[in-house]
């Protein structure tokens, strides 16, 4: 099929593909965090052991995807996507087999390099396909995502409560039978023509002139996935250890992300109609305020508390990548990688650090240091670009 052009309707069924790819992968990705309470209870794992397979897992599915979409745009392929995607639907449902933390952290890690395969040449061809509504798009696609890191927790926490983790690897059939309709649809990734620049002459003819701004954007993307990653990963064990059932941290980690999802859309078709930093700033600056109030709440306030801190966290994720790709529309796989991949494998390098300092400190304070992150990002986004 061939591409759409900026003027054009958008292709719904290739969209589709594009946000199938997203949802199989994430919704197998999301199986490791909110399992945590019970890799610790059998395998008696610390909370820095919790935080170096969480780190490990964020850096080899995000960090290195710049040179994943680079090698994708190198050889145009759907080898990529779908050699990646089985990587990701075989090697994560393994973990529940895992007897020891060194074999946990293998089968996660291999996991997660499917994961970064096939996120950079899936989210630069979003834009090929999404018409004149680039920004709503790109939150349909990044919806897939979301979606799945909502409902995966909510099924694998019921799914191993009630048949334990040795039977995970069943759950694969689901990602199997996905992966054979996606066969059939996807279609080839387009190159962006950077294959003889090598890879650090394809990240700057990707960004032009537009550098210093896509930096900016790429600054503000770290510090929201710092934030978000170290919420992510010891949400579940902090509210075990407050007296909640591993199926109803399961749920509050659900509810996280899917209020994220819904935020995310609706912050896509907002940017697209008052501009991408209005956004940007409104969200940014409610983050903190969210994620405090949720640390402090008891009982079922709990529930509402993470709806409110997953609208703010995870609203503006998908805009980072959109107004990026709009400001270097040369390099739409290698700007995606950097804003989404390197931008959320830099934020799961400090994963092990958090932990270390939660066995030291306790999860709530350090979370709650955590939440204040958010306001260094206030002075980025004022520097940011005028939107077009």
């Amino acid at each position: 099929m061939r591409p759409m052009n900026p003027s054009a309707k958008a292709s719904v069924k290739v969209l589709f593909a594009l946000t199938l790819v997203h949802f199989t992968g994430d919704f197998y990705s999301s199986f490791t965090t909110p399992l945590f309470p019970l890799f610790v209870d059998k395998l008696g794992l610390s909370l820095t052991e919790v935080g170096i397979v969480a780190g490990v897992n964020r850096i080899l599915a995000f960090i290195v995807q710049p040179f994943a979409g680079y090698m994708a745009d190198r050889y145009p392929t759907r080898g990529y996507i779908l050699t990646g995607l089985l990587m990701t639907v075989i090697f994560i449902p393994l973990s529940g087999m895992a007897v020891g933390f060194w074999s946990l952290l293998i089968v996660i890690a291999a996991g997660s390099v499917g994961s970064s395969m096939f996120h950079p040449s899936v989210t630069g061809m979003v834009p090929l396909y999404s018409g004149r509504n680039a920004g709503f798009a790109m939150s349909i696609f990044n919806t897939g995502g979301t979606l799945a890191f909502g409902i995966g927790p909510l099924f694998i926490t019921w799914y191993a409560t009630r048949f334990g983790l040795s039977a995970m690897p069943y759950t694969m059939l689901i990602g199997l039978v996905s992966a054979i309709y996606l066969f059939a649809v996807v279609p080839v990734p387009q190159s962006e023509g950077m294959r003889s620049l090598g890879f650090i002459g394809s990240i700057r003819e990707s960004l032009g002139s537009a550098w210093r701004a896509v930096v900016l954007i790429w600054l503000v993307m770290v510090l929201r996935a710092v934030v978000g990653q170290s919420f992510m990963t010891f949400m579940p064990v902090f509210y075990v250890q407050k007296g909640f059932s591993v199926v109803s941290a399961g749920v509050l980690f659900s509810l996280f992300t899917i209020a994220g999802t819904v935020s995310g859309l609706t912050a896509g078709h907002l940017a697209d109609r008052i501009g991408f930093k209005k956004i940007f700033l409104v969200t940014h600056g409610l983050m903190g305020p969210a994620l405090l109030l949720l640390l402090y709440l008891d009982g079922v306030w709990v529930y509402f508390g993470v709806v409110l801190a997953g609208i703010f966290v995870l609203a503006t994720m998908p805009l980072g990548v959109a107004l990026a790709q709009q400001l270097a529309p040369k390099g739409r796989s290698m700007v995606a990688s950097l804003m989404m991949g390197f931008a959320f494998g830099l934020g799961g390098i400090v994963s092990p650090l958090v932990g270390k300092m939660a066995d030291l400190y306790s999860i709530q304070s350090t979370l709650t240091v955590m939440s204040l992150l958010p306001l260094l990002s206030l002075p980025l986004i004022v520097a940011f670009p005028r939107d077009r």
